[in-house]
Order: structure tokens, then sequence, then C-alpha cells
């Protein structure tokens, strides 16, 4: 029977639209987008309508095309696909060949609304962000010229000392790159040593500036989040500090500041996708180094390039291997491609570094970490297994004691800190544990969990009190841009108490802390618990993962990667073993043109 009330559920559509609806192929949005597009353009034939609303779906689902070619295939077992209304049967997919031939005729395709390049079909939109981004990133791989050879030798030899028997020298080679280059990428998991690479690329470019007749570097530090940036600012100005070089270029390295993607580029409130620096408008640093790169959107990376000078340098900065962004797009892994296993040649292979040796953490967290990116479901499980101290497995029918604990113990210790008006403890206690989760909502969900461990910090008086919505030590996250005052998604504060009495909230600042009423305070929320996306770009002394079931189309080789790495100590893993095997074997797939572009690769 027909539930009138399921979201997914496209009323009114008829045809072959609503047999792939019905079937859990499409969304309702997806078929009412398609029949209004095919209105305007006139275009009625079921099978072009189809494709038209498969094109919508894909940036829905993280893609930036569809194959007509694979589509049913894929499908088939997709990650992603919705679930189907009833009992509803596999409708019949066309033949790929002759659905390509009446695409390619349909005047949406003429008129550009969509692109179809074989037998890959993408929205306008999505199309010209490939287009951009592929075109900036070829034309800047080329040598940076008037650089001075024996100054960056000296430099090099300076500040990376070479350890007896470590082996070729990757962040040396990393930080030679970014100084001969327009554009240099250099990737790596945690503890590699990225942005300490970074301090010293940019303490390199500002010795080059009175070899070479120039002034000082105009350095631009940016990351997609608050959060993110806020941590590579403090990274590269720690960093600074043990520098081998002149006393004003370690000052110069250190008064380095962060900001987000979007403030870099002039945020508008009133337009998500338009900046005020583009390319008629561009930025005027010399030198801009964005961090966790696989966290941008194909559409924020087109802005990006877009808005950046053609001789200045682009410096890019991340992990291919973690979860890409929750939009559109797998950019840092399409322009690592090939290079990433050290089988590419060429420009592009030149401007690519992949850091492997990791220096903060070694352990039964690294072991894990590779065992994972390895697809070794047999080692993953060996290592969860071995009982080592920072690595504890917690299967379904065992107890959560240990788990329970470590929120306690973390939340309690925030909450004496708040209640202190300690502001700084305070930020720094949200460091000491995080719980991760999959999904927002169900029973895995990070809702779910949220409210369970306020129970638990309820039981031992340390949670919210009996009203209200606000109360001391309550971990909070902003998830929306509020410009009035000065909070960025993807912030993370404390609700603190005042002398008086009152509550405050407070967010880290590299200046110190900005505080304002809890009141005031719009999209934001409590996070004892949240999903793994939202923690990237941020890492804790204890992080526990919660797996959902191993049928989710959510868990991913590299969501169960992105969610152990975020662990600086120990990792506490909540989930079966089919679970765990499940994440481990299955990569995440996103179909987009940039890699052949760049790469010349499918």
């Amino acid at each position: 029977m027909t539930d009138l009330f399921d979201a997914g559920l496209a009323l009114g559509a008829g045809g072959t639209l609503a047999e792939f609806n019905r079937a859990g192929n499409l969304d309702a949005a997806d078929v009412h987008v398609a029949s209004c597009l095919g209105r305007l353009a006139g275009e009625t034939d079921p099978e072009v309508l189809l494709a038209v609303a498969l094109a919508v779906r894909a940036p829905r689902t993280g893609s930036v095309l569809v194959d007509l070619s694979r589509i049913a295939d894929q499908l088939a077992g997709a990650a992603d696909q919705a679930d189907p209304v009833g009992d509803t049967p596999e409708p019949d997919w066309p033949e790929p060949e002759g659905w390509r031939t009446r695409v390619a005729a349909s005047p949406l395709v003429a008129s550009g609304v969509l692109h179809l390049e074989g037998t890959n079909l993408s929205l306008d939109r999505y199309w010209r962000d490939e287009q951009l981004l592929g075109a900036s990133l070829e034309a800047r791989s080329t040598p940076f010229p008037g650089v001075d050879g024996a100054v960056l030798e000296d430099g090099l030899d300076r500040l990376f000392r070479p350890a007896p028997g470590a082996g070729p020298d990757l962040q040396r080679r990393a930080a030679a790159t970014a100084v001969l280059r327009r554009f240099t990428v250099v990737s790596g998991g945690p503890g590699t040593g990225k942005t300490t690479t970074v301090a010293r690329i940019l303490a390199l470019l500002h010795e080059q500036a009175p070899a070479t007749g120039g002034r000082p570097p105009l350095v631009a530090l940016a990351a997609p989040t608050g959060k993110a940036a806020a941590r590579l600012q403090e990274a590269v100005r720690q960093s600074a500090a043990g520098l081998d070089c002149p006393p004003a270029v370690r000052e110069a390295v250190a008064g380095a500041a962060a900001s987000t993607l979007h403030r870099l580029l002039g945020s508008q409130p009133w337009a998500s996708t338009r900046f005020r620096h583009h390319h008629d408008n561009l930025l005027p640093h010399d030198v801009v180094v964005v961090d966790e790169c696989s966290m941008a959107s194909l559409s924020l990376m087109a802005r990006l390039v877009d808005a950046v000078r053609p001789d200045a340098r682009l410096i890019l900065v991340g992990d291919h291997e973690q979860l890409a962004s929750v939009e559109a797009g797998a950019v840092l892994g399409d322009i690592v491609g090939p290079a990433g296993t050290g089988t590419a040649t060429g420009a592009m292979a030149e401007a690519v570094v992949v850091l492997r040796r990791r220096y903060r953490y070694e352990g039964a967290i690294a072991e894990l970490a590779s065992a994972i990116q390895a697809d070794d479901g047999d080692a993953t499980l060996a290592v969860l297994r071995g009982g080592a101290g920072d690595v504890v497995w917690l299967e379904p029918d065992q107890d959560t004691g240990p788990l329970r604990e470590a929120a306690v113990a973390a939340g309690t210790a925030l909450r004496a800190a708040a209640v202190g008006g300690e502001d700084r403890a305070a930020l720094d206690e949200l460091g000491r544990f995080r719980l991760l989760c999959a999904h927002r909502e169900g029973p895995f969900g990070a809702a779910a969990w949220r409210a369970l461990v306020e129970g638990w910090l309820g039981e031992a008086g340390a949670g919210p009190g009996p009203g209200g919505r606000w109360y001391p030590g309550q971990p909070l996250m902003v998830t929306g841009n509020d410009y009035d005052l000065g909070l960025w998604n993807g912030d993370t504060g404390v609700v603190m108490t005042r002398p008086e009495g009152r509550l405050e909230a407070v967010f880290d600042r590299s200046a110190g802390v900005l505080a304002c009423s809890p009141g005031r305070l719009g999209r934001v929320e409590t996070i004892y618990a949240m999903t793994v996306h939202k923690a990237q770009g941020s890492q804790f002394d204890t992080v526990a993962v919660v797996l959902p079931e191993p049928t989710s189309r959510i868990l991913t080789r590299e969501l169960l990667y992105t969610a152990v790495t975020r662990a600086r100590g120990r990792v506490i893993l909540v989930g079966s073993e089919e679970s765990v095997r499940a994440g481990v074997g299955r990569p995440i797939a996103r179909a987009s043109g940039l890699r052949g572009r760049l790469w010349g690769e499918a």
C-alpha cells in the first residue's frame, strides 16, 4: 500500500519517473526538478527525463555527473539509494547507446542546461565548475620564475635536518616543490607533519623575498571551517617557534592569520555561492595555503581558484584518503589521483607530494588506520582484538562501560572548568573526548547517543538541569555562519557560569575568547556526540566511534578511516564484526570528470 506521507514519494508523478521513484532510485526532488526542466524546454521523452532526474540526483549524493552506461549497475547496490515503496519491482533501464543518443538530441543539452560528454551527463553549474578548476590547475602547473636556488638549498638544509636511516625526506621535497612551483599539493594522514611543513614553506618563501629583490609575501591561510582554520593558525604559530631561521622570518611566519575559505573570499550573506573576490576582483595575496582540502566542495574550490592571482602560489593541504565534502565532488582525491600511489608522471605529478611517515602517533591507532586504508578487514579486526590500551573494541553484546567512563570523566571535567569560570581550561577540555557517529538520526545516530551521554552526565551531576536550554559545561558547535557575532560554521564553544550567576557562551579565538549570551546564538547544537563529517578538521585525546548496521549506506572505508584518525591517544570502537568488515571493504564512489581532465583517466 502506498504511504502518502512518504517524503521521498513524488506524488502526482507518472510514467517512467514514477516507476524509478517508487523503486527507490530517485527522490521526490529529483523527479520534480526533472519534470519542471522538461516542461520549460518542451522535453517529453520519458527516458530523457529519467536521465535529467539522475543528473539532478548526482550532486545530492556527492557526485558531479551520472554515467548513463553504468548507472544501472551502480544503483543496483548503491550505498545512497532510497528505500523502495512497498514491493515495487526494479524497473527496466533504457538501453545505454540508444539512451545516450536520445539525450544528445534533447533541447536541454542543446541549450546548455545539461552537458553530455560521451555517456557522462551533468548539470551546467557543475560542468562549468569542473572546467574552471581543471583549467586553472593545469595553467598553474608550471615552475615559479625567479627563485634563488642557493638561498632555497641553504634554507632546506637548515629547516630539514635528516635523521640517520630515515629514508627520503618527503617533507623537504614538499617544501621545495612549494617554493619552485605555482601550485603544490601536500597530502598525508594525521601526524605526518603537514602543518609543520607549511610553517617551513612560509619561512622559505620569506627568505626568498630579499634574495630576489621582492617584498615579503602576503600570505593567506584558510580552511573550510572555523575550527580547522583555528587549528591551522595555532599549529603554524607553534611550529614557527622552533624554526632555524632569522628572527624576523620566524616572527612573520608566526603572525600568519587563518580564516575560513568563505571569509577569505568575502562571503555574501545573501548569496551562498557568490563572493566579493573573483576573477574580476582577485585576492591580493602572494601565497594562499588551504588546509583540510578534502572537506572542500567542487563549487568552493572553483570559486577559490577563480579568485587567486595567476602569479600567486597556491598550496593545497589535506588527506586525500579522508571523507570528501558533504557537497558534490571529491576534489582533493581527484587532484592527487594516481600521484597518491606514485604511478603518475608529468607536471601535475610533480606538484603532488604525499607524506607517509607518521610523527605524532604510532602504536595500535596507526596500525588500525593503515589496515583500514589497505582494505584489509582481517588486519583491521586483528588490531581491534589485540588488546592494546589505545584501541578498545566493544561488540554489540558487550558492556559499554569503557565508553561511559570516558564520556562521564570528560563531561565532569568540562563542567568543573565551566562552573569555575576557567574559560581557557574549559575550551581545552573540549579536545579531551568526542563520540562520533555515522548518522545524525536513528539508534546509531548522533542525536540518540547525545541524549544517552547527557543522561549519564545527569546521573553524575554534570549534565543539564531540570529546565532551560542552556547549562554550565554544555559543549556547543555552531552549524551556520553568524555574521553579527562573528561566529562561523564549525566553531566550538562552552557555556560558562559567571560570578553573578548568569550564563555565557565562549568560543576559541587566536587573540583569546569570544563571549556572548547563549540566547543570542542562532544555529548551534550540543556536541556530546556528533557525525564523523562534522569532526573533520578536529582531533581529540579519546574518540569513541559508533558504527551502524553493516547495511548502512553511509558506512564506508573513508568514514571509518576518518573517524579513527580523529584520535590522538585512544579509540573506543562500538560495532559488530560485520559492520567493521563492511566499512573497510566499501570505498566511497563519487562520479566526476575532474580526475579524467587532470590525469587522462576515467
